[in-house]
């Protein structure tokens, strides 16, 4: 059953920047490319993480965020740019809620065949992308985090590429996992 799509798909390399009177490097700033990738177990080609404590690995290989979400930040938050990748993500995918999405669904994007294993928890690097101290906080507040994919196979995706679910998982909600984080 086809519940989505993807709009854009962005890779990144670690860059080193000065925030807050220190350096920091991140792979938060990713660009969209144009044409088909490869996707392996640790990701998509192209991509590399900066800090394999907290982002990437097995678990981590790609991440994911709703379009649908872009307009809300627009409202809420409109002294910011936004542009697909603004918030450091692999794939921009629309028609996916993140109240539908289950821990352990299995998608086929192109040829991949990816699992949803958990959200992402927002670190302090959202407030260098947007050069903004206080992101990180508001995004922890929206409870709009999006989710994290494993790769099962490997293959090529590419933009525009619908989003085929092939099981569902029986794992709580992304967003009742992201509400519980919250409320502590």
């Amino acid at each position: 059953m086809i519940i989505g799509k993807v709009l854009s798909i962005q890779i990144g390399q670690p860059t080193t920047v000065r925030y807050g009177g220190r350096l920091v490097t991140t792979s938060i700033f990713k660009e969209p490319v144009d044409g088909p990738v490869s996707v392996g177990q640790l990701g998509i080609e192209g991509d590399t993480q900066s800090d394999l404590n907290v982002h990437g690995g097995v678990n981590k290989a790609v991440y994911a965020y709703s379009y649908e979400y872009y307009q809300w930040w627009k409202e809420q938050y409109p002294q910011f740019e936004y542009s697909y990748g603004a918030f450091g993500e692999n794939l921009t995918i629309s028609g996916i809620k993140e109240s539908e999405t289950n821990l352990g669904d299995t998608y086929k994007i192109g040829t991949v065949v990816m699992q949803v294993t958990q959200p992402r928890s927002p670190c302090f690097k959202l407030g260098v992308k947007f050069n903004d101290p206080k992101m990180t906080a508001y995004f922890y507040g929206s409870q709009k985090f999006g989710f994290y994919l494993k790769v099962l196979e490997e293959g090529i995706i590419k933009p525009d590429d619908e989003i085929e679910l092939l099981s569902k998982g029986t794992g709580r909600s992304i967003a009742q996992i992201v509400e519980a984080q919250v409320s502590f």
